[in-house]
């Protein structure tokens, strides 16, 4: 029962889920008025960029041997997914998310990009940082800073975040994922470039 709690954690919190919940949430508290058509266009695209394509990529990489399981347990299995990533998103930054259109999502989708190079270094280096605490911590930071832009108040959002954040970190050690350092490093590699990227849009 526990052990398949802990296990759902690691699929609800997905990292390829972060950038939509991000997007949806921003679209959901934004006190600027935008046409529906917008929003729903950019949701679709990202949906399609973000979840359907890296899924759909990752099969293939399968198949051609690159990675063996979804999990990237290995730092070698880890290389070529972040690096299809890192394509993905700055095709997000090129296409979708201008700093034209929603200034606060691009910087929001600069930092997943930047947060992406650091975990591919730290792979390069043979150092296997939990993509999930990245992703989670990131997106944690991105909701702190808007609630501070927006001057709105969601602190349930934020004590809810951080018990996610717990029930992630707690998910990835119980199925033997990761140690402490690597979720730790993590949590920084997400939370840091977010925090910097402020400085460019608060």
């Amino acid at each position: 029962m526990i052990n398949g709690i802990l296990k759902s954690f690691s699929y609800i919190f997905h990292p390829l889920l972060m950038p939509l919940f991000g997007v949806v949430f921003y679209f959901a508290k934004t006190p600027r008025f935008i046409p529906v058509e917008i929003v729903r266009a950019q949701v679709v695209a990202l949906f399609i960029l973000t979840l359907i394509l890296p899924v759909l990529l990752y099969y293939l990489l399968k198949i051609t041997g690159h990675v063996k399981t979804i999990n990237l347990e290995s730092t070698k299995e880890r290389i070529y997914p972040l690096l299809i990533n890192c394509l993905v998103l700055v095709l997000v930054l090129q296409r979708v998310v201008t700093p034209n259109q929603v200034i606060e999502l691009y910087y929001f989708f600069v930092g997943i990009l930047y947060s992406n190079l650091a975990c591919l270094i730290l792979v390069l280096f043979k150092f296997k940082a939990s993509i999930h605490m990245i992703a989670v911590s990131g997106l944690y930071m991105f909701f702190i800073a808007l609630s501070i832009h927006f001057k709105i108040n969601i602190g349930g959002t934020l004590a809810l975040m951080a018990i996610v954040m717990g029930a992630v970190a707690t998910s990835r050690l119980h199925l033997k994922a990761h140690t402490y350092q690597e979720l730790i490093t993590g949590a920084f590699v997400g939370l840091i470039p977010q925090l910097i990227l402020v400085n460019y849009w608060l």
